[in-house]
Formats: C-alpha cells, sequence, structure tokens
C-alpha cells in the first residue's frame, strides 16, 4: 500500500478527542510513509488530519469540487490538489489515486464516501479494502446495523467482513495494509 484515502468530517465534532485523534491518524500516515488522499478541506477532521500529516513530512493530496473550493474551505498548502467538477468526481479520483479506504468520524458526506467505496468492492470494481474507524464508539450503531443486515439476509457475510472495523488507528492501518497486499485485482 502506497496511499490511503481517508474519508472524515469537515466539522472537527464536540468533543476535542475527534481532534487529537485525526492530528494522530495523519502522523501515523506519514510516519508509515503513505501518502494521505482526501477530500481537499482545511476544515474540522479534514483540516486536522492533512496539517497533521504534513507537519509529519508526509505527502498530502486533496480533491476538492469548484463549488468547495469556491467557499474557501480549500487547503492551500497540500502536496497536490485536484479540482473537480462534481461530487462524484471527487470520489472517484480519490479511488483512482489510493491503495485503500479509511472512515474516521464523520457525518452523512462522509457516510456517502464509505458506502460508495465499500460497494465497489463488493461489486468486483475494485479489490481495495476498506476500513472504519469505530472511535470511542461512535460507529457502534451503525455497526449493529450492518450485522443485522447480515442476520436479515440482505448483506452477504463475505461482503460484510470486507469492512474492516477497530476502535484503534494503528491496529486498523496494520489490516488495512496487509489486506492490501492480498486484495484481488478488479474485475
Amino acid at each position: 500500500m502506497r496511499s490511503i484515502c481517508v474519508f472524515c468530517g469537515s466539522s472537527p465534532g464536540n468533543r476535542p478527542e475527534y481532534l487529537q485523534m485525526a492530528r494522530a491518524t495523519g502522523r501515523l500516515i506519514a510516519e508509515r510513509q503513505l501518502t494521505l488522499v482526501y477530500g481537499g478541506g482545511k476544515v474540522g477532521l479534514m483540516g486536522a488530519i492533512a496539517d497533521s500529516a504534513l507537519a509529519a513530512g508526509g505527502r498530502v493530496i486533496g480533491v476538492i469540487p469548484q463549488m468547495l473550493l469556491d467557499r474557501e474551505v480549500g487547503h492551500p498548502g497540500l502536496t497536490e490538489l485536484h479540482v473537480v467538477t462534481t461530487m462524484a468526481e471527487r470520489k472517484l479520483l480519490m479511488g483512482e489515486l489510493s491503495d485503500g479506504f479509511l472512515t474516521l468520524p464523520g457525518g452523512i458526506g462522509t457516510m456517502d464516501e464509505l458506502f460508495e467505496a465499500w460497494s465497489w468492492t463488493q461489486l468486483g470494481l475494485h479489490g481495495k479494502p476498506s476500513g472504519l474507524l469505530n472511535y470511542q464508539g461512535y460507529y457502534d450503531a451503525l455497526v449493529q446495523f450492518l450485522d443485522l443486515a447480515v442476520s436479515e439476509g440482505f448483506q452477504r457475510p463475505r461482503h460484510r467482513a470486507a469492512l474492516l472495523v477497530d476502535t484503534e488507528i494503528e491496529p486498523l492501518l496494520d489490516q488495512l495494509q496487509a489486506a492490501a497486499k492480498t486484495a484481488p485485482p478488479a474485475q
């Protein structure tokens, strides 16, 4: 794995621990010499992870739609910033530039990104691993729902297992890196 796409909130959340977690994640990504690919924002958890990775000497690639750049939320200090037209183009390019996906806490935009990247794996469009950081139980209800979808027959167990979940960033990143080494090619 050379690069990892991180989906996370454009807001900081209500607790300072979220920003601390995002900063630690950015630093760890840089220390592992992975390129951070993300949504290109300078605000919220997005800005914190990018700033931390850059401060640790990492390479950071942002992908942002022009409409968000026009709202002055684009990060000016990235290694690369790709400006696209639509949100769909943003997700597609972030996927093309990365070898795996990591989701931190966030809102509906973050959920949209997670589910699209994970469904691409299920459909065989790529074999890149997806991980969900269930930091301080933030995603407990989502994980419970995903397990319910399996037990009710709406999700196959192997597709559910394709979403790696952990409560700590280091073991989750270890799992993602290991999974990327054995990932099947896209069909």
